[in-house]
């Protein structure tokens, strides 16, 4: 059954989605409807497009963008709702949307257009926004294959249409592997050491599928199910004190989605083979080439720089810390010939953080119930950007009865952007991690009015068990305020054009700047002061434990920054140097061996998989982009170190330099390249130090890593 044009909730123009209303039927009439309007509209553009900013973007703009809200709220659902019926959807109807979207990028008529404008009489009159809006424009239509003609225009558009159905496939396997695969316990003593949380989390999972008149699972008695989802996998792998079954658990994480009919490693040579084919089509050596065209980063000399200094500052440390773990290890089991296994890492490393610093994840959770978080995080933006956040629960559809809606208002009480919650996991409907994305973008309409910016903030935070609220981990605020950091850069902007308006267009390793930014304020006394209160008391978190959490930032600092330098270096590799199709089509694992020796501690397991799994490079955006995290890193900490300087006991000096964030940083988004915001945030060029000082590792690094790294 299809349903009709008129009552099709994805054909509306205007406003958020009706998530009460959208299901699998919706999407294929839609979407094609919406496909043939686009191309229609597109004939007339071609025909007598102007080379003005009127008769090209924002013509363009208009035309795409009924397209844009619709597929936008379709692959939303991908990721939060999905379902067989949604897939098959989203399958039928993918094919095209890619092809439309590549005619506008190789659309010679826009092309040629935009061209004129940089070089005709009009391009003085326009604002910097708009110049950065048309060079990114052009840049991208050349990336797009728009130079290509003939049999290469028609090869690249064929690479663009599978590598668009090969990534949907690998995060699907991904899914799929995840949700294939648990471990059932039903002995008390193979869940000895799981604090009660993950105990609670486990029975709650185990009622899933169970027999029709079985007993009811409980935290106390079970059983328990054991899944690859980070909620229960991390917990599982830090506190349980059988090595066997973390072993089990650990080889089954990193082999998923390789065997099967959920085997991605075919896709995964695939993918690299279609990258390089269609650098070369555009006259790039390799497909890191083309990624860092649109980057910060001013070329792969100046990643692989980074990268190394990076490596060098945390190599050496790292062997450290595992020896100090290992020695740790020997002298509590008694066994002086002990040799950790990567399964073992997690338990010890917790055991050792626990002792050191006397607290556990579950001695914090009390402190950290969402409703409470979120009124710190809350109180923390209005603090710094003046901003006030109130909840709108009800005011619109939402897609799981869990999701939360709030609206943000500026220091006049009027409201300028609205964002979603999505906090918990759901393993079976749900992929993994935590993003933002934007549900409306900033616009400035033809009569005049503002449409207002709304983001969806996803987490996959522990769900609340019971009647008590969601107690997170620390790790999980950490990742609410990293989300929020994003969203605070789609809201808060002050762009009017859609096309450089929050995040859009900002270059893609600057983006993380904000989200892990606000990183820095979890750790900071009196934000945690008014954050942490405990659920059952509404005490503040003991002092103590505030300054052991600080503390504790560093623990292990240089064996986690060596391991986002491994998967950085990984990826690159992958993208610039690799040959696909070497050694038989498994060249990629011959790839990951060779890094890991530069970049682990312990060496990855002969079975391990873990690249069909990352999904952040294979069907994300983070191709050849990986090392964005810490470039922004890098970025993040400076700025955060201006905060510093100001003082962060003083109010007004942080509330002044707040503002200037706001003004900067979170305002311009990409209507000015990152470089020139972060300088005139900072008031100079970004520096490796801040960033190698706040995780620890200053002093092995040589005077030269203070300059600044551009």
């Amino acid at each position: 059954m299809t349903a009709t044009t008129a009552d099709n909730p994805l054909l509306q123009n205007e406003g958020l989605p009706k998530f009460d209303r959208i299901r699998p039927e919706h999407v294929e009439p839609a979407i094609r409807e919406l496909l043939a309007r686009l191309n229609a509209d597109l004939d007339a553009l071609e025909r007598d497009v102007q080379p003005t900013w009127e008769g090209t973007v924002a013509r363009l703009s208009a035309i795409t963008e009924p397209i844009g809200l619709a597929w936008g709220a379709v692959n939303h659902l991908m990721g939060v709702q999905n379902s067989p019926e949604l897939r098959q959807a989203h399958s039928a109807v993918e094919g095209d949307v890619v092809e439309t979207l590549m005619r506008i990028g190789q659309s010679v008529p826009l092309y040629r257009a935009l061209k004129a404008l940089r070089e005709g009489p009009e391009w003085k009159k326009l604002d910097p926004a708009q110049h950065r809006v048309v060079d990114a424009s052009i840049r991208d239509a050349e990336l797009s294959g728009v130079g290509l003609e003939g049999e290469a225009r028609e090869r690249f558009q064929d690479i663009e249409r599978e590598l668009a159905e090969i990534s949907t496939r690998f995060t699907n396997n991904v899914i799929d592997a995840n949700k294939a695969w648990s471990m059932t316990l039903t002995k008390p003593e193979e869940v000895e050491g799981l604090p009660p949380s993950a105990l609670a989390m486990a029975a709650q999972m185990a009622k899933q599928g169970l027999a029709e008149g079985a007993p009811e699972p409980t935290p106390e008695k079970g059983p328990w199910r054991i899944t690859l989802d980070a909620p229960s996998y991390v917990p599982f792998l830090e506190h349980s004190r059988r090595p066997e079954l973390r072993e089990k658990l650990y080889r089954a994480f990193v082999t998923r989605a390789s065997s099967g009919d959920s085997d991605n490693a075919p896709l995964i040579e695939r993918i690299l083979t279609l990258r390089r084919e269609k650098s070369r089509l555009l006259g790039y050596p390799s497909f890191a080439e083309v990624s860092l065209a649109a980057k910060m980063a001013p070329g792969v000399p100046a990643v692989e720089k980074l990268l190394g200094e990076l490596r060098d500052a945390a190599r050496s440390r790292a062997r450290a810390e595992h020896t100090d773990l290992t020695e740790y290890a020997r002298r509590k089991t008694g066994n002086a010939s002990l040799e950790l296994k990567l399964w073992d890492v997690p338990f010890w490393a917790e055991r050792l953080r626990e002792e050191r610093y006397a607290y556990t994840d579950e001695e914090l959770r009390p402190y950290f119930a969402l409703p409470r978080v979120l009124e710190g995080l809350f109180d923390t933006a209005k603090r710094l950007f003046g901003v006030t956040v109130r909840a709108a629960n009800g005011e619109v559809p939402v897609w799981d009865p869990s999701v939360q809606f709030f609206r943000m208002a500026d220091e006049s009480g009027k409201d300028i952007a609205a964002f979603y919650l999505d906090p918990y996991s759901r393993p079976a409907t749900k992929r993994g991690g935590a993003w933002m994305n934007g549900a409306l973008d900033r616009k400035r309409q033809p009569d005049g009015s503002l449409r207002l910016p709304v983001a969806y903030l996803v987490c996959n935070a522990t769900p609340p068990v019971g009647s008590k609220p969601a107690l997170l981990t620390f790790r999980e605020v950490e990742t609410l305020f990293h989300e929020f950091g994003h969203g605070l850069q789609h809201m808060l902007t002050r762009v009017d054009y859609p096309e450089a308006a929050g995040i859009n267009n900002v270059e893609w390793d600057a983006v993380e700047l904000p989200s892990q930014f606000m990183e820095n304020w979890c750790f900071h006394e009196e934000t945690l002061s008014r954050l942490a209160r405990h659920v059952d008391t509404g005490e503040s978190l003991p002092k103590p434990l505030q300054d052991k959490i600080r503390a504790g930032r560093i623990y292990r600092a240089a064996s986690m920054s060596l391991r986002q330098v491994y998967f950085a270096t990984l990826d690159l590799e992958l993208h610039h140097r690799y040959q696909p199709g070497a050694d038989g089509g498994a060249g990629f694992l011959e790839v990951q061996k060779r890094v890991a020796k530069e970049n682990t501690v312990l060496s990855p397991l002969p079975e391990d998989r873990f690249l069909c799994s990352f999904t952040h490079i294979f069907a994300g955006g983070y191709a050849a982009g990986y090392y964005s995290y810490k470039w922004a890193e890098v970025l993040s900490a400076d700025a955060f170190s201006a905060f510093e300087e100001a003082g962060l006991s003083d109010a007004q000096a942080l509330s002044r330099t707040g503002r200037r964030f706001r003004d900067t940083v979170l305002a311009l988004g990409g209507s000015r390249h990152p470089l020139e915001v972060f300088q005139q945030f900072r008031g100079r060029a970004p520096s490796t130090q801040p960033l190698l000082k706040q995780t620890g590792l200053l002093e092995t690094q040589e005077l030269e890593s203070t300059a600044p790294m551009m």
